[in-house]
């Protein structure tokens, strides 16, 4: 190794401001990956991996507080700042809080529901697959005076139809077989697993599998006829399995699938 070489390895590690904010900056990211990941191939339950995250997260911002505090003494008393370590652990921690970001902003602006459908007058049933046990339980509103007298269903009806009220059935011009054999291919194109297809009577369930943590949702496809046949109306059902809060994913899911299937959608009446 040539002298400026070894200049500035020796640099470095006479730059413990440095080595702080690189260790919270990039240590926070795996962090996160080693809790979802975990999570995902079961050395520990989903639940253990989120409550992980506020903390891995404060550690995040943690980080860019000190960067910041440091950069500032730096100047305030004439000096350099070492910006090789710094700088990479800022990096890290701005990189990690921007992907972070939508998932924030989901958990303070949608509801705390996890059970998203086009039709929620009449949200398509599984007969496979099978909703879980306590879909209904813990839906927020029960204290909320402008939700005084409803029940659990009626309140998560409320809140779906405030937080997506774009979300709303299809009308497609094809009849109900042809309908459900392409959201099958769709659905096989998006790596969703197969538990039913019923394309005489209008219906498909499958499970999409997604995140590092593993998560399983569980949907229904639901076609049905119009104009004596040469048309259907199409219904999307989206619950996750575990959780209360979805952050807005089977909403996603639910409008991209339509999107998908029907090319530009017509809205049908509800």
């Amino acid at each position: 190794m040539n002298n400026n070489g070894s200049t500035r390895l020796a640099s470095l590690r006479r730059d413990p401001k440095g080595w702080l904010v690189a260790l919270l900056g990039v240590g926070a990211p795996l962090a996160y990956l080693v809790a979802a990941g975990g999570s995902g191939i079961g050395l520990w339950g989903w639940q253990a991996g989120l409550s992980a995250i506020p903390w891995i997260v404060l550690a995040a911002v943690a980080a860019l507080l000190v960067a910041i505090a440091f950069i500032v003494l730096d100047r305030r008393k004439g000096r350099k700042t070492r910006w090789p370590l710094m700088g990479l652990g800022m990096a890290a921690t701005l990189g990690f809080l921007v992907y972070l970001a939508p998932y924030g902003n989901a958990l303070l602006t949608l509801p705390a529901i996890h059970d998203v459908t086009t039709d929620l007058a009449d949200p398509p049933r599984f007969t496979v697959l099978s909703l879980r046990d306590d879909n209904w339980d813990k839906i927020p509103g029960a204290d909320d005076s402008d939700m005084a007298g409803m029940n659990p269903r009626q309140r998560w009806a409320t809140l779906h139809q405030d937080a997506y009220p774009d979300i709303r059935s299809a009308r497609i011009d094809q009849p109900v077989a042809v309908v459900i054999e392409k959201a099958k291919r769709l659905a096989e194109d998006r790596g969703w697993e197969i538990a039913s297809i019923e394309p005489a009577s209008g219906k498909l369930e499958a499970t999409d599998t997604y995140s590092l943590f593993r998560f399983k949702d569980d949907i229904v496809v639901r076609a049905r006829a119009a104009e004596n046949g040469s048309a259907s109306i199409i219904d999307v059902r989206s619950v996750s399995r575990v959780g209360l809060h979805d952050v807005g994913t089977n909403a996603k899911r639910v409008r991209d699938f339509l999107s998908d299937l029907s090319g530009t959608t017509t809205t049908a009446s509800q």
